[in-house]
Order: C-alpha cells, then sequence, then structure tokens
C-alpha cells in the first residue's frame, strides 16, 4: 500500500491527466489537488478506496460520478457536486450551488455550507447533510436516502417526493406537492445522530432532537380516474378535447 501522497498542480498539470491518474490508482493511494481554480470535472469517476484532497474551489461536476473513496473539496462547488454518487464520501468545506447530489444512488455527501436550489434532486438511496441553508426545489422527486439541513430550506422543499427522508433544524419556506410533515419518532433521531456523527456536524454542537421530518404524502402514488374525467370536462369547456 503507497504511504506517499501525489500531487498535481493544475495551474500546470492538464485535468485530464489528474483524472486518468485517479482512474488507475490503486486502493490505499492519497492524492493532493492544486490550484483547481474553478475547473469543472475535477475528482470524476473514482472507482478505487483512496482519498482525495481539493484544495480550492470547483467548477460544474466535482466529484461526479463518484463509486469509491474520500474526496474533500477545501472551498467552494459550482452545479452538479457529487452527481450520481454511487458510494464513498465526499465532502466540501464551503457552499455547493444548483443539484449537489442529483440523482445520487448511495454513499454520503457533507455539505459544509450551504447548498442551492435542487439540492438532493431525484436522489436515489444517498444520504447528504448540509451545515447551512438549502435552496428552493431541494430534494424534488427524491426516491430514497435522507437529507439532513442543519440550517433553513427555500420553498417547495420535497416537491413530488417518494420515500426518501428529509430533516430540517431550521424553517421551512414551503412544502413542495404531496411533502408534509411527519412525527420524529426516536428512530429518526437516531438516524439523524448517525449521520450528524458521520458529518461531523455533532462535534459543532448540533442537537439531533432539533430536527423536523418531512416526507411524502403518498398521495400521488396512484392514478385516480376521476381526474380523467375532470382533465377532460377542462378540456371541453376550454373548447377542446384533450383524450
Amino acid at each position: 500500500m503507497s504511504t506517499a501522497v501525489r500531487t498535481f498542480d493544475l495551474a500546470e498539470s492538464a485535468r485530464r491527466k489528474l483524472n486518468q491518474a485517479l482512474h488507475e490508482a490503486a486502493d490505499g493511494e492519497s492524492f493532493e489537488v492544486l490550484n483547481p481554480r474553478g475547473a469543472h470535472a475535477v475528482a470524476c469517476g473514482i472507482t478505487a478506496d483512496i482519498d482525495v484532497v481539493v484544495r480550492g474551489s470547483v467548477g460544474y461536476y466535482g466529484a461526479g460520478m463518484h463509486q469509491q473513496g474520500r474526496v474533500l473539496i477545501e472551498g467552494n462547488a459550482s452545479t452538479g457536486l457529487a452527481e450520481n454518487i454511487m458510494s464513498g464520501e465526499v465532502r466540501i468545506t464551503g457552499n455547493a450551488t444548483m443539484s449537489a447530489g442529483a440523482t445520487g444512488c448511495g454513499g454520503l455527501l457533507v455539505v459544509g455550507g450551504n447548498a442551492g436550489a435542487r439540492c438532493g434532486i431525484s436522489m436515489k438511496g444517498v444520504d447528504i447533510v448540509v451545515g447551512g441553508n438549502v435552496g428552493h426545489m431541494s430534494a424534488f422527486m427524491a426516491q430514497a436516502g435522507n437529507l439532513v439541513v442543519c440550517g433553513d430550506a427555500a420553498a417547495d422543499l420535497g416537491d413530488s417526493i417518494y420515500e426518501a427522508q428529509i430533516f430540517v433544524r431550521g424553517e421551512v419556506e414551503s412544502l413542495g406537492a404531496d411533502c408534509v410533515p411527519k412525527e420524529m419518532r426516536p428512530e429518526h433521531v437516531e438516524t439523524v445522530a448517525g449521520l450528524l456523527a458521520a458529518a461531523g456536524e455533532a462535534a459543532h454542537g448540533v442537537d439531533p432532537g432539533d430536527f423536523r421530518r418531512y416526507g411524502s404524502a403518498r398521495r400521488l402514488y396512484n392514478f385516480t380516474i376521476d381526474d380523467v374525467d375532470a382533465a377532460q370536462a377542462a378540456a371541453q369547456a376550454a373548447g377542446g378535447d384533450h383524450r
């Protein structure tokens, strides 16, 4: 097992060379990335149990398609941070813009600051912990996994949600379609406590008992034939028939 840290300076080396080295890496290797300067697709598609530290902010799709190992980004990230993460861990010390953790199927994503709109959109099993606030339509069509928000949530939280769970410590501006408050039972407090511990937020005095839980009312799961009659009546009243 290698113990030396391999360093790539993106001010001098192409991003393609970095990602190729990460794709070819063996389990146990460690990497340091200097001067990312907002480059897109940094540290994407990692499939080995390695450690990567990025010293600065990244652009679109940082640590996207992550499968194994651990990525730490010391800075901010643009759209699509850890998009389609499958397993492993991705952490960022700063803020993430839109769609952090989108379509994630597993693993852990930790955002130290705030996350923008559509955080956790269509999440399918990933766990996301946000130290600050999340933007509008976060957890839109979220199917599975947990979104833990230590701050506030903007409008339309959990719109069209399936079976994912949302936990918010602060205020929620509004809930989206079919998303409702749910009872915070002891097993849910335990879930939040475990995720806070994994994310390191527990060390900052965040009490898992302060969170409220939100999830699906399951009203959108089944097709109702009455809806067809109502739609046809509305179409005919408007002068058309959209059957």
